[in-house]
């Protein structure tokens, strides 16, 4: 089986990935580390000529009302055409209010009135760049009380009124699932299955709020044992994706990060086998 797992290039791996150009099926960068020049910018060009790229995107804040802006928009856009990446994706989130940029991925209601903004936003966005993106599914703490529509529905209608791509992070369903108590499998059923372009996977933590228990999507561990399960899930529902293993915090030696991508390739080569013989 040809490899589908990537991982995401960040800065303490960027020079002995440069140096060693280690075997993996793809790197992502998150754009907005790559928008004015910079050596760490020269190293990631090196790179593109040995390995496919994704980029993925932090601040665009597609749930905005406020619409993209300009000029963030414009060096997004000429990023994108220098790297040709196989993939560009963002959040289904915003981080913009009144010309300032917050530092989070801040959540919004799943109304019509949200899915006319995420799709006005994404049809923006995918005519300056010309081609079609993802929108990655939130890891969600709280659910707002005058949502109209639940998470799948609401992704659904953005990919059917911009034809967007999905990016399923199988992290954020399991932390969304367990905050909000709701069965990730019928979750899944919701959604459409050929708008699936991406899997990511990273670790979270536990934390105790007033005796329950809320997971924080933090991005500092290996992939936990129930999202693999829920990956393989994914795998066997949707088939093989390009994979990414995402480390941000805590970042481990870059031989951790490649073994948690090999163990992904790993878990795809199994349900491939298993659905071949079932067949």
């Amino acid at each position: 089986m040809t490899p589908v797992a990537g991982i995401g290039l960040r800065a303490p791996h960027l020079a002995a990935v440069v140096r060693d150009r280690p075997e993996t099926a793809f790197l992502e960068i998150h754009a907005e580390n790559y928008l004015t020049p910079s050596p760490a910018f020269d190293a990631v060009e090196q790179l593109r000529a040995d390995y496919a790229f994704s980029i993925h995107a932090v601040g665009l804040s597609l749930g905005s009302t406020e619409g993209l802006d300009d000029a963030h928009l414009r060096r997004i856009a000429a990023l994108v055409d220098r790297l040709r990446p196989t993939l560009v994706s963002d959040h289904l989130a915003w981080s913009i209010s009144r010309g300032r940029y917050l530092n989070d991925l801040l959540p919004l209601p799943y109304t019509e009135e949200g899915i006319d903004v995420v799709v006005r936003n994404v049809n923006r966005l995918q005519d300056a760049l010309g081609r079609r993106v993802a929108v990655e599914n939130p890891s969600c703490y709280f659910s707002f009380a005058h949502a109209t529509l639940s998470e799948p529905a609401f992704l659904s209608e953005v990919v059917r009124r911009s034809g967007c791509g999905l990016l399923l992070d199988a992290n954020n369903l399991f932390i969304t699932a367990q905050n909000l108590k709701l069965d990730p499998r019928a979750w899944l059923d919701g959604l459409p299955a050929d708008a699936v372009m991406e899997y990511h996977l990273a670790g979270h933590a536990v934390n105790d709020a007033d005796g329950e228990p809320i997971l924080i999507d933090d991005h500092a561990s290996r992939v936990s044992a129930p999202v693999w399960a829920l990956f393989g899930e994914l795998v066997e529902r949707f088939g093989p994706r390009p994979t990414l293993v995402e480390w941000d915090a805590d970042i481990p030696p870059l031989e951790i990060l490649l073994g948690e991508a090999a163990s992904a390739d790993r878990l795809v080569a199994e349900r491939e086998a298993g659905a071949a013989r079932a067949a």
